[in-house]
């Protein structure tokens, strides 16, 4: 059976939007998924299933999640091949562009149209970088979230469905899972 690791999009960030562990496992089993695993509480789980495409993973795991919820939880869905890309292409770019003293991962639905791109990059500032690679948007910061035009850009979401995580958990699951 193929191996998925799937990444849940805001859940636990308030009152309203809680999502255990537990339950997120619970619901993904209930799609007929098996081995599942989660990480950590911000929403990354690994499974198995018999569905052959993420975009069918990913279609499934939502409709069990929002039965399960009683609320929408976007989700992204990679191939192991796909998370270990990513994790590459964040050493490259670190390697390319230095290390930087925060660096985010915005996993894609699916790679952004050029436009969409422009439009983003076009906000780069001194100490703050976006660079696209695939389904991967790497968010560069000298001086971290806090007062960033580019990780509170509206333009940011031109990029399509996505969820953000910080490269030391895309690496550990990359090291964990892949």
């Amino acid at each position: 059976m193929p191996t998925y690791i799937a990444f849940l999009r805001a859940i636990n960030l308030g009152a309203r939007r809680k999502f255990p562990k537990d339950a997120i496992a619970a619901a993904t089993a209930s799609i007929g998924a098996c081995d599942v695993e989660t990480y950590i509480n911000t929403g990354n789980v690994r499974l198995t299933s018999l569905m052959r495409s993420t975009a069918k993973v990913e279609e499934a795991l939502e409709a069990a999640y929002l039965a399960d919820r009683g609320f929408e939880v976007p989700t992204i869905a990679l191939t192991p091949d796909e998370l270990r890309r990513v994790a590459e292409e964040a050493e490259a770019v670190r390697a390319q562009l230095g290390e930087p003293r925060t660096h985010y991962v915005t996993l894609l639905k699916a790679a952004p149209s050029e436009a969409a791109l422009a439009a983003v990059q076009a906000l780069e500032a001194p100490g703050e970088r976006l660079v696209v690679r695939g389904r991967g948007a790497h968010l560069l910061l000298d001086e971290g979230m806090q007062g960033s035009r580019l990780s509170n850009a509206k333009e940011l979401k031109a990029l399509g469905v996505g969820t953000a995580r910080n490269v030391t958990v895309v690496r550990t699951l990359a090291e964990r899972w892949c």
